[in-house]
């Protein structure tokens, strides 16, 4: 499918940032311009999506300056803290891609998370169509915010495959992928690292440190637990690096608390790596069956005691791996994802054309 046309795409932060949603909104315009769309990166302030007063009056009057036959692609980061009262005037059409809902971040006291859903919900309310990156998203969506199923599109993550095999690493890598924000639960997978000392392993956790008091409390924690000569903190790494500490690890371990799809996890199966996690948001439908262990969010002792039997149980570890690399090489690509944006994207042109014709 190939439409081309304009496309402004509103980001707010730093698009380089070694993210999976911003990954995603990255290879999202990659694949859009290379199939003729003319798309322009609007760059929104980086306080979203606790926006200061300047951030958030910038961003609205740049969005309704925008020409109403120019389809805007938003990012949910910023379009669910918008004010919705002005999020009404934008007269551009509106497509919003959510991520997961914002009060579903798991860092905000109950003050914002209350008002972040209630301007979720409200702007949702005008948008002209809703990308999501998940079947649990979508869901969320339709029975909490009560978006239209016709106005939803499910636009999963592709998933580049590896181009050389695994070479994994002694003693066993564990490796565990998130910025280090509370949600992605590195104090979980830290705490359930130190009942494992009896074992042989090593572990590194890769993520910026988006949250810098957060990130310091992670380092203070795993030094309280004896673990720094086991447990390396190696923050942001570009793709090959990443590409690299996939292949040589053993196991793939996120404590996260939600997830409204999880890149990381795809990319673990990708690389046939066996799968500690939570049983949490989209984790579940994204994480194949067979291919890893599910335990409740918070758990420490579960935790511990899932990546236990995965390092002690050889033939566990390899029907887990095998699991893990069947389902990472029927994963869709990028090409699959542009396809449902593109979607989206003409769908809300076309009913603009046809609603001023």
């Amino acid at each position: 499918m190939t439409t081309g046309g304009e496309l402004v795409f509103a980001i707010p932060g730093d698009l380089t940032t070694p993210t999976g949603g911003y990954a995603y909104d990255r290879r999202v315009m990659a694949e859009l311009t290379s199939r003729g769309w003319s798309v322009t990166h609007l760059a929104l302030g980086d306080s979203f999506p606790t926006p200061t007063p300047e951030d958030a009056r910038l961003a609205i009057s740049t969005l309704q300056a925008i020409a109403p036959d120019t389809p805007v692609l938003i990012d949910g980061l910023a379009f669910g803290a918008l004010e919705p009262a002005e999020v009404a005037r934008i007269s551009a059409p509106l497509v919003a891609l959510v991520h997961h809902p914002l009060a579903y971040e798991g860092t905000h006291d109950e003050t914002t998370r209350d008002h972040l859903l209630r301007t979720e919900r409200q702007n949702l309310a005008h948008a002209d169509g809703v990308i999501v990156t998940s079947p649990q998203t979508a869901a969320l969506l339709r029975e909490e915010y009560g978006v239209p199923a016709d106005q939803l599109f499910v636009a999963e993550p592709g998933t580049d495959q590896p181009g050389s095999p695994r070479t994994p690493q002694t003693p066993p890598l564990i490796l565990a992928v998130g910025s280090l924000t509370p949600r992605k639960g590195h104090d979980v997978l830290l705490r359930a690292l130190s009942a494992l000392t009896d074992l042989s392993w090593q572990a590194v956790i890769v993520g910026s440190a988006r949250d810098i008091e957060y990130s310091a409390s992670l380092e203070a924690l795993r030094d309280e637990l004896s673990l720094s000569d086991r447990v390396a903190f190696r923050g942001a790494v570009d793709s090959h690096e990443l590409s690299g500490l996939y292949a040589e690890a053993s196991i793939f371990a996120l404590a996260t608390r939600y997830e409204g799809y999880g890149m990381v996890f795809a990319e673990a199966m990708a690389h046939g790596l066996p799968i500690v996690s939570c049983h949490t948001g989209a984790v579940p439908d994204t994480v194949a069956r067979w291919a890893g262990r599910l335990v409740p969010v918070d758990s420490v002792n579960e935790f511990a005691k899932a990546v236990r039997h995965v390092l002690s149980d050889p033939g566990l570890a390899d029907s887990l791996a095998a699991a893990s690399a069947a389902a990472g090489a029927r994963l869709p690509g990028w090409d699959h994802t542009a396809d449902i944006v593109e979607k989206a994207v003409a769908r809300v042109r076309r009913d603009e054309n046809e609603a001023t014709s």
